[in-house]
């Protein structure tokens, strides 16, 4: 067998360049515009088909080497139960942690209390002086939590130069100036780790876009730097004090791509600031907003998915949401899976060992750079307004990114596997250690997640008794009916109700066996034309409330007449649709 690495086997084969690529791509398209298949990012930048290879391109360093540090989160309430969950991921593992606190960005409702007691506790047995990292995720209780840890630190007869605290202060939760006088003073005691964090997770949260993310993160990170020198530290001592934390979801090249323009960008600001650039050390955390509080199994391949990109796209640190996150405290299982994703990725998939995987990749550098002069330009912005007056600038842009982005999830244009695609609603309970809490409150960024919408109408749907069920009165033979039904079905249970797929015998005897009172025709628009009118008009007069599978058409007039009251379609509102149906229910 020849060798397929061999040039003379590759030779074989005749070469095909982008033009004649173009001439079976437009036989495909069948005289529909090129640009139909030219997708675009929620920034409004083009995603091409195809991309030809970036061979000047250089990776773009990263200020670790190897593999990431895996970190693993404690956000427990108790200390107890943070001090054991701590150990446990340590033995077991992670290579460091990420400390949540109460009403903190990254708590989801949890958190540690920030007291000197809990604290003590929490990190009870935990060798800080081996430079594990330690990476709080601390929101408005930074400078609080600092005292703390320099009082634990001493208390131990640590040296803190042998700690490897990321402290975590945020000059958007915090005074600058405190937080600025809190780092020198840490630098002065001798804690060389990164202590100001720029946190672009809020607007992630919020359902912001790429660009919006990194502007946030790269504004702070400037407000950071300008309080830190102001308060007496070098520039190149005030930058070396800064690190990043964004979100990392499950688009994995978007992902990839926005580490890397962060990474750019921070090399922008240092070279304008006179400094000769060093890699920004950033904390990737897999997103909120895409977990999701049915099929939390799904969530599972979305961390992991997350967590790669974040790999490769060039993090120092990581840590994975437990896939129950969205459903209450995770528990030790849970946990363990978090804990095993980013081993596995590590250890046994190797990706620490590449450096800076997306470089030369065509379709990640064009990402890599259009993001970056995309959010470029949104941190000019804050530059020229000045922070303070920008911020409700952003958080409109990122409300209307929003808006977008559910209507796309409303519509099935970004499908939510297990919630509004492929949904099982007859899906058993996941354990957690407590329920869900609401989330802290952030005016100018309200958190969200994803699928609250179709969540929602599951929770409604469930709360009725029985669960309401529709019938799907199949028309025709099994090759004619089968799409719409398997569509009408995936439709309908997306929002709890239940189908019953009618297969054989008396079409009005089954749905009176059904116990339903919603109805929905499914078949093939040829079958429709010939019988949905008869068959609608029967089920009218059996009492069912009817929807039809697809587009009306020039039939619509005809088969509203004959009792059809709904259309249900690819591209249709699920939502809003799904409300109605469960509002005919009452």
């Amino acid at each position: 067998m020849s060798n397929i690495a061999d040039p003379a086997f590759a030779s074989a084969f005749p070469a095909v360049d982008e033009a004649k690529w173009r001439v079976l791509v437009d036989r495909v398209l069948k005289g529909a515009p090129f640009e139909k298949l030219v997708g675009k990012t929620y920034d409004g930048l083009p995603i091409q088909p195809l991309y030809p290879r970036a061979f000047d391109a250089a990776p773009i360093p990263t200020a670790h080497v190897g593999a990431w540090d895996a970190l693993a989160r404690v956000d427990q309430p108790r200390a107890a139960d943070a001090h054991a969950q701590a150990l446990t991921d340590l033995e077991n593992g992670a290579t460091g942690l990420q400390i949540v606190l109460e009403g903190a960005t990254g708590a989801y409702g949890f958190g540690l209390a920030p007291d000197l007691d809990t604290l003590d506790h929490a990190l009870e047995s935990v060798i800080l002086e081996t430079a594990l990292p330690i990476a709080f995720d601390a929101g408005a209780a930074g400078t609080q939590v600092a005292a703390h840890l320099e009082a634990i630190v001493a208390a131990r007869k640590i040296a803190p130069a042998d700690v490897r605290i990321f402290f975590g202060l945020d000059v958007l939760h915090e005074d600058a100036a405190l937080c600025a006088a809190t780092a020198l003073r840490l630098r002065k005691t001798g804690f060389l780790a990164p202590i100001l964090v720029a946190d672009g997770r809020r607007v992630h949260m919020a359902g912001g876009t790429e660009a919006q993310e990194l502007a946030l993160a790269l504004a702070a990170a400037l407000a950071a730097l300008r309080a830190l020198e102001g308060a007496g530290l070098s520039l190149v001592d005030a930058r070396d004090a800064i690190f990043f934390r964004v979100a990392a979801d499950a688009d994995q090249f978007l992902t990839i791509a926005k580490l890397r323009a962060l990474r750019l960008l921070w090399a922008q600001v240092e070279t304008a600031c006179g400094l000769a650039p060093k890699p920004a050390v950033i904390h990737a955390e897999t997103a909120w907003r895409m977990m999701t509080r049915r099929d939390p199994y799904v969530n599972l391949l979305r961390t992991t998915t997350a967590a790669f990109a974040a790999g490769l796209g060039g993090a120092d640190q990581v840590s994975v949401l437990p896939f129950t996150q969205a459903l209450g405290l995770p528990n030790s299982f849970a946990r363990r899976l978090a804990r095993n994703t980013q081993l596995v990725l590590i250890e046994e998939s190797n990706l620490g060992r590449v450096t800076d995987a997306g470089a030369g990749a065509g379709g990640v550098e064009s990402l890599t750079d259009e993001i970056a002069h995309a959010a470029w330009m949104l941190f000019q912005a804050s530059e020229a307004k000045g922070l303070a007056a920008w911020l409700p600038t952003l958080s409109a842009d990122v409300a209307s990114a929003c808006k977008a982005r559910l209507k796309n999830i409303a519509r099935r244009k970004d499908a939510l596997t297990g919630t509004s695609e492929f949904p099982n609603i007859h899906e058993k309970p996941v354990a957690v250690l407590e329920p869900a809490r609401a989330l802290a409150d952030d005016a100018l960024f309200p958190p969200m997640r994803l699928a609250q919408g179709f969540e929602a109408l599951r929770d409604r749907a469930e709360s009725m008794n029985p669960r309401p069920k529709i019938y799907l009165a199949t028309l025709g033979a099994v090759a004619d009916f089968t799409a719409r039904a398997m569509f009408a079905k995936n439709f309908f249970e997306a929002g709890g109700i239940e189908a019953v797929i009618h297969v054989d015998g008396d079409l009005v005897a089954g749905y009176r066996a059904s116990g339903a009172s919603l109805a929905c025709l499914c078949s093939s628009d040829a079958v429709y034309a010939t019988q949905a009118p008869d068959a609608a008009r029967a089920l009218r007069d059996a009492g069912a409330t009817l929807f039809l599978a697809g587009r009306p058409g020039e039939m619509e007039a005809a088969l509203k007449e004959a009792g059809v009251s709904r259309f249900v379609y690819a591209g249709c509102d699920l939502i809003e649709t799904l409300n109605d149906a469960l509002g005919l229910l009452k």
